[in-house]
């Protein structure tokens, strides 16, 4: 039988049964009630496991997520979306998945194929940064949100400003059970004719049991026959922690107040079955519970739904089911009101009976099956949403949302900018004088001043710092070695005797971007000087990355100084050599140049894009191009946003590519490259492409998170599993800001009257 609304496999996503807490059990029953009330659809589960080893789950579970292992998320979301599942039932609480506030889930989520409905188990009124960002994230990628009250959907849009149409109220589901007098369950356990008291659940201090054990000796004063039952075991979280030192404390109150004959502590996690007979032979149930913020109580909603009078301290959810008589709200933390409440209760057969009554019969509304058919109806509605929002999709044309560009600021690099050049690292948006300079970054941020001098006169304080970071590299330069240093501290006393291949290559590259763009002759001089002395130790180079960020700076010398033989000649020796090891390496399904990607990748086909283009050799061409193609596939997430290979582990050949942590160089190569590919084709695929790498600064990304701080000027320094890197160092930042000035260089036309600024700055 099909069911109209195509429902036919449904995942529910959560911890499960035998594991010990409320979650588990929910996610347990709510399973159970839904292949029970709607056969034809077929359901299992995908637990998640917080200890080493596993639970000896039921074959209803087909798949485990370790908590604290990101990797296993990832794999978690390829086994559902390979199982075709309709849709995916999450139950979500903070404290069960991994990483800051259970940000570990968003990596499972993102990568989802089908809707996801999201049961909130907590609904924080005052979150932190984490939490905050977590379930916002979490709105977002749900289809529906279920609460279980409408404290939580109230929350839900004042707090987080979730979509109205988008919340489910759906009361936690209860047994159905018959109702029945509390004596006919009470001789099982040994206290037939005794006033019955119970509490139970996992015991935590938070439960604020010691309160009820405090107001027994007034409520035995006047009732000798009566006997509290706290029923449950520790919580597991607990027992790691603390051990049992909060028990122990519940037993010294009992003998504190010579309440051994009066108090029974069954230390065991009960099945469904016999936790309904306890229910059923309390006369009085109590959740003392400390924390106002509990906006679900599944022990409340069973107790209640079985036809309980309760006794409650009024955290959100009690406050809300046991409104207008339908049981009694003591203070918080407050023996003598619960003494008080209790001995009203226990004395007056006729209230405390009819409140039974009233319970038992609004809890009908409550029990399984109820609460099965209203998750039904939130599943079919996701379902619904999601063909909707695919048809949408498919009529406009669209891949992937606008993201609006910002406004290009200097401010974060001014501000790493001192005298001497700019500084390697910040702490947040403050520079870090301790680690002083570097090469590297100083060549990256002359380039930057290069470019943007093709757009209009650079104003006074950018040509100055324009000057500082070439006279940077002017002193880097070591005539005897014939190489640069790379590291300076910040005193300028320089750490190394010389740098790496690679802080070479990008000051070549640096110095070739001065020689092109630069609006001032003298400064073209010094740098083609400069240029000069220093390309002569690159053909002795062994890095590819090297050769390539010289033979960009090639490029760029030879398009303002062509016919320079020794240049000519050197770029033709750098392309062979980064041809040869192509041809060496690439094969299908690896079209590269190494054995493993690694950092700056998309440099390597840039540069023979842009050597075999000016050279006329398409062959060397083609192997950019398709190197750039096989890397921008790599890198391109499934839903259409750029994913760098991480620095943690790269990405070797056969082996597992680190996810993260992201680099933002990366991003800005990529768009580089992919522009050259875009000059040189007019195809606009390669400009979409590098619109998507900028997009990644903005939010369009594996978090969700900008990169870019437009408070600061500065780029965050990367992404890591769970969040971003708040510093905001000179690599990081000139990322952003290359890509945004040669984002605008490739969309903005070259201004006519670029030469005649330069004729004007000779003539002076």
């Amino acid at each position: 039988m099909k069911l109209a609304s195509g429902i036919q496999t449904i995942a529910f996503l959560g911890n499960y049964l035998p594991r010990k807490c409320g979650i588990a059990t929910f996610t347990s029953d709510v399973l159970q009630a839904v292949a029970a009330r709607h056969p034809h659809s077929q359901c299992f589960a995908v637990a998640v496991n917080d200890v080493e080893g596993c639970y000896e789950y039921p074959d209803v579970v087909r798949f485990e997520i370790e908590e604290q292992d990101l990797d296993s998320y990832r794999l978690a979301a390829d086994f559902l979306n390979s199982s075709n599942v309709d849709v995916i039932s999450l139950q979500h609480e903070f404290g069960i998945f991994g990483g800051p506030a259970g940000s570990y889930l968003l990596t499972l989520l993102r990568e989802l194929d089908a809707p996801i409905v999201t049961t909130l188990h907590t609904v924080l009124q005052n979150p932190n940064g984490d939490q905050r960002r977590v379930m916002e994230k979490l709105i977002e990628l749900s289809s529906r949100l279920i609460v279980m009250t409408e404290r939580g959907r109230a929350l839900l849009q004042t707090v987080y400003h979730a979509p109205p149409a988008k919340i489910d109220v759906i009361p936690h589901g209860i047994p159905d059970v018959s109702f029945t007098a509390p004596d006919e369950y009470k001789d099982q356990f040994g206290v037939a004719g005794k006033n019955v008291l119970l509490t139970f659940g996992l015991l935590s201090p938070n439960k604020g049991i010691e309160h009820v054990l405090h107001a027994l000796p007034e409520i035995v004063a006047e009732f000798p026959n009566t006997t509290y039952i706290v029923l449950g075991a520790t919580h597991p979280h607990e027992l790691r922690t603390h051990g049992e030192a909060y028990r122990q404390g519940l037993e010294a109150i009992v003998r504190q107040h010579r309440l051994e004959n009066n108090v029974i502590f069954h230390n065991r996690f009960v099945d469904l079955n016999e936790l309904t007979e306890y229910i059923g032979a309390a006369d009085l149930y109590i959740t003392p519970y400390l924390d106002v913020a509990q906006i679900t109580s599944g022990t409340l909603a069973y107790a209640f739904g079985a036809g309980k009078a309760v006794i409650s301290t009024p955290y959100w959810h009690a406050a809300e089911l046991l409104n207008e008589g339908r049981g009694i709200l003591v203070p918080f933390a407050d023996p003598n009101a619960i003494a008080f409440e209790a001995k009203g209760l226990l004395r007056d057969d006729q209230r405390r009976c009819g409140m039974s009554d009233h319970a038992y019969k609004m809890g009908r509304r409550m029990v399984w099956k109820n609460t099965a058919g209203l998750y039904m109806q939130s599943f079919v509605s996701a379902k619904q949403q999601a063909a909707a929002a695919r048809q949408s999709l498919a009529a406009n044309g669209a891949v992937r949302r606008p993201v609006v560009s910002p406004q290009l600021s200097l401010d974060h690099l001014y501000r790493l900018t001192t005298a001497t050049g700019i500084f390697q690292h910040a702490n947040i948006a403050t520079p870090n004088h301790s680690e002083g300079y570097c090469t590297d970054d100083n060549a990256r941020a002359l380039v930057l001043t290069a470019l943007l001098s093709e757009f209009e006169e650079p104003e006074p304080p950018l040509r100055a710092i324009s000057r500082t970071y070439a006279a940077f590299l002017e002193r880097a330069y070591n005539p005897a070695t014939g190489r640069f240093h790379n590291f300076m501290s910040a005193d300028g006393l320089w750490l190394d005797t010389h740098g790496s291949e690679d802080s070479h290559g990008r000051a070549i590259w640096a110095l070739g971007a001065e020689v092109r763009h630069s609006t001032y002759w003298g400064a073209q001089i010094v740098a083609d000087n400069l240029f000069k002395q220093a390309l002569r130790a690159v053909s002795s180079f062994t890095s590819p990355r090297a050769w390539a960020f010289s033979l960009i700076g090639i490029h760029e010398y030879l398009s303002q100084r062509g016919g320079d033989r020794f240049t000519s000649d050197l770029r033709q020796n750098l392309m062979e050599r980064l041809v040869s090891i192509f041809d060496q390496v690439a094969q299908p399904g690896w079209t590269w140049f190494e054995e493993s990607l690694t950092y700056d990748n998309a440099k390597l086909a840039h540069a023979l894009i842009v050597s075999g283009s000016a050279t006329k050799q398409w062959s060397v061409c083609e192997r950019g191009m398709q190197a750039l193609r096989w890397l921008v596939g790599v890198q391109t997430s499934r839903h259409g946003y750029l994913r760098p290979v991480g620095s943690n582990g790269f990405y070797p050949r056969h082996g597992v590519r680190a996810e993260f942590d992201q680099q933002p160089i990366e991003a800005q190569t990529t768009l580089s490259a992919c522009l050259e590919a875009y000059r040189l084709t007019e195809d606009p695929w390669w400009h979409e492409q590098a619109q998507i790498a900028l997009d990644w600064f903005l939010g369009w990304n594996d978090l969700g998170l900008p990169l870019y701080c437009p408070e600061t000027g500065g780029c965050r320094d990367g992404l890591h599993p769970d969040r971003s890197n708040e510093n905001r160092g000179a690599e990081s930042t000139l990322a952003f800001l290359l890509s945004m000035a040669e984002m605008r260089l490739t969309q903005t036309p070259k201004s006519c009257q670029k030469r005649a600024r330069m004729a004007a700055a000779g003539a002076q």
